[in-house]
C-alpha cells in the first residue's frame, strides 16, 4: 500500500486504486457512482469545507480516471482541471503589504500605466479590476513593499500556459501546454490532473488480445529495490503477456542517433534530442523555426514497442513510466505504444491486486547501463558519446545538457538565435530526468540510494553488443 506524504497525492492514489479494483472485479459500471460515498464516507469533511465538495472532487478524480475528459479540457488534452478542487489560491497578484511608507515620490503610482494604484491616507492601493499583472508597481518601490504572490501552477508552467477563467480559477492553453505536468506536481490543491487510461488497459488485459508491458528505465528504484526481474514477474501477474525494459529501446535510440550526430556534425548543422516528448513538443510549438533540428530518430518507448510488435504480431503494447507527456507523444507518433501508464497507476494497480512488487523473481536485464541511464540529465548525450566511441569514431564534438524546462527553454531561445556553439542539445523537461518524472510514487533521495545500489548490479554489457548479440534490433524502423 502506497502511503505519499501529500494529501492531494494520496487522494488521487486512493481513487485510481479504487477504479482500478472495481474494473478488475468487474464492477465499476454498476459501482461507479459509490466511489465518492466510499472514499469520504462522511459526515465530517476532512479536507474542504464540506463533505459535498469534497465528493464532488472525488467524481471529477474518477472522470479522469476513467479516461473521460474534464469540463473544459480539449480531447486531446492530457492535462486538465478540477473545477471543484481549484481554489485558495490568491485572486490579486499584486498587494500592497504593511511596509508601503506612503512615500512622497508614489514611485509605484507613476509606474502603473493602468491607473491602478492610488494612495489612500493608510498605504497605497492596487485595484484588482485594473491591475494587469505587469508587475512595474513592484519592481519600482524602493521599499519591496508590493508583493507579488503568483499561483503556483502560474508558476510552475515553463511555457505560460496556464490562465484564469472568468471565475478565476485555472485553464490550461493547450495551443502553449507541452503536457510536462510542472503545474500537476505543485499545485497545493491537486487541482490539476492527468487523464488516466487504466480502465482502457485492464480491460485489454482481461480480453483475447495479448498485452506487452514495457517500462521506462527510471522505474528501477520507485518500487524499493525490486530490480528488473521482480517487476517483470509482477507485471505478469497483473495480466500482461510479457514484458520489456526500455533501456533496450534507448540502446537503439543511442546507436542510431549516434549515427544521425556523425551525419550532421560532417554539413557542420546542430542537433538537438528527440527522446522527451516534452522537449520535442517545447519545439514545435514555440520555436518551430528550430524543428529541423530535432533528431529524426523515434523515442526508447517507440522503438520498444516496435520491437515487441515485430516478435508479437497483433499484440497490444502498455507503456509504463513517470512521464505524463508520453500519453501525449503516442497521439502523435505512429506505431508506438498503444496506450500509457504512469507509475503511480501502476502502484494502483499493484494495490488493487495485492501483488507485493519485491516478493518477485530474481534480476535480469534488457538494456546496458547506458541505456537505463537516459533515465537521467545527460544520460542520453553520454549513451550517444558511449556509441561513437564503442566503434571509434574520433572528431571532436560537444553536448549541452538542459536539466529541467526552464533550462531547455534558455537554451533554445539561444539556439534559435544561433548562439550555442555546442553540438548536439540534450533537453530534459524534468529536473534530474524522467527519475524525477510528475507521476513516479518515490520521493528524489529514496529514489537515488535505491538506484544506485540497483544500478550496481546490472551487468556491462555494450550497446552494440546489446542490439547485434543478445537482442536483433536489425528490422526495427528507427524514424
Amino acid at each position: 500500500m502506497i502511503q505519499y506524504d501529500n494529501s492531494a497525492k494520496q487522494l488521487k492514489y486512493e481513487v485510481l486504486k479504487t477504479v482500478a479494483k472495481l474494473c478488475f472485479e468487474g464492477r465499476l459500471e454498476q459501482e461507479i457512482g459509490d466511489i465518492p460515498y466510499q472514499i469520504i464516507p462522511g459526515p465530517t469533511p476532512t479536507f474542504r469545507c464540506c463533505i459535498y465538495r469534497e465528493r464532488e472532487i472525488i467524481r471529477e478524480r474518477v472522470t479522469a480516471a476513467c479516461g473521460v475528459p474534464l469540463p473544459k479540457q480539449s480531447d486531446h488534452g492530457i492535462i486538465g482541471v478540477l473545477p471543484a478542487a481549484c481554489e485558495g489560491c490568491p485572486i490579486s497578484r499584486f498587494t500592497v503589504t504593511d511596509n508601503c511608507q506612503k512615500c512622497l515620490a508614489k514611485k509605484c503610482y507613476s509606474a502603473c500605466p493602468f491607473g491602478a494604484i492610488s494612495v489612500t491616507g493608510k498605504k497605497a492601493y492596487i485595484d484588482p479590476t485594473k491591475c494587469k499583472e505587469c508587475g512595474r508597481c513592484a519592481a519600482a518601490c524602493p521599499y519591496n513593499a508590493i508583493s507579488d504572490t503568483m499561483r503556483p501552477c502560474l508558476r510552475a508552467c515553463p511555457v505560460d500556459a496556464i490562465t484564469m477563467d472568468e471565475n478565476k480559477q485555472a485553464a490550461i492553453n493547450y495551443d502553449r501546454c507541452i503536457s510536462c505536468g510542472a503545474c500537476t506536481t505543485n499545485c497545493p490543491f491537486g487541482a490539476l490532473t492527468d487523464r488516466s487510461s487504466v480502465v482502457a488497459i485492464i480491460r485489454e488485459l482481461k480480453s483475447e488480445t495479448p498485452v506487452f508491458a514495457t517500462f521506462a528505465p527510471a522505474i528501477e528504484g520507485h518500487f524499493g529495490l525490486a530490480n528488473v526481474g521482480m517487476i517483470k514477474s509482477a507485471l505478469k501477474k497483473l495480466g500482461f503477456d510479457g514484458a520489456v525494459e526500455v533501456s533496450l529501446g534507448a540502446d537503439a535510440v543511442a546507436s542510431h542517433e549516434a549515427q544521425e550526430l556523425k551525419e550532421n556534425l560532417k554539413a557542420g548543422r546542430k542537433m538537438t534530442t528527440s527522446c522527451c516528448p516534452a522537449f520535442v513538443d517545447m519545439i514545435e510549438k514555440h520555436f518551430p523555426k528550430l524543428v529541423p533540428l530535432i533528431s529524426h530518430t523515434v523515442s526508447p518507448m517507440t522503438a520498444t514497442a516496435r520491437y515487441i510488435r515485430l516478435n508479437h504480431p497483433g499484440a497490444k503494447v502498455v507503456f509504463i513510466g513517470p512521464c505524463i507527456a508520453k500519453k501525449m507523444e503516442i497521439h502523435k507518433v505512429e506505431e508506438s505504444a498503444d496506450f500509457v501508464m504512469t507509475f503511480e497507476e501502476l502502484a494502483a494497480l499493484f494495490d488493487a491486486k495485492e501483488i507485493r512488487v519485491e516478493n518477485e523473481a530474481e534480476n535480469e536485464q534488457d538494456g546496458s547501463r547506458m541505456g537505463k541511464g537516459f533515465a537521467v540529465s545527460g544520460g542520453v548525450s553520454g549513451a550517444v558519446t558511449a556509441a561513437l566511441e564503442e566503434e571509434n569514431f574520433d572528431m571532436p564534438f560537444s553536448c549541452q545538457r538542459c536539466n529541467g524546462a526552464r533550462e531547455c527553454k534558455k537554451a533554445l531561445l539561444l539556439l534559435n538565435a544561433g548562439k550555442i556553439q555546442d553540438d548536439l542539445l540534450e533537453g530534459m523537461a524534468c529536473e534530474g530526468g524522467c527519475v524525477a518524472g510528475p507521476a513516479g510514487v518515490e520521493v528524489m533521495q529514496k529514489l537515488q540510494k535505491n538506484r544506485s545500489k540497483l544500478m550496481a548490479a546490472a551487468d556491462q554489457r555494450g550497446i552494440k553488443e546489446n542490439l547485434e548479440e543478445i537482442h536483433d534490433f536489425s528490422q526495427v524502423k528507427m524514424v
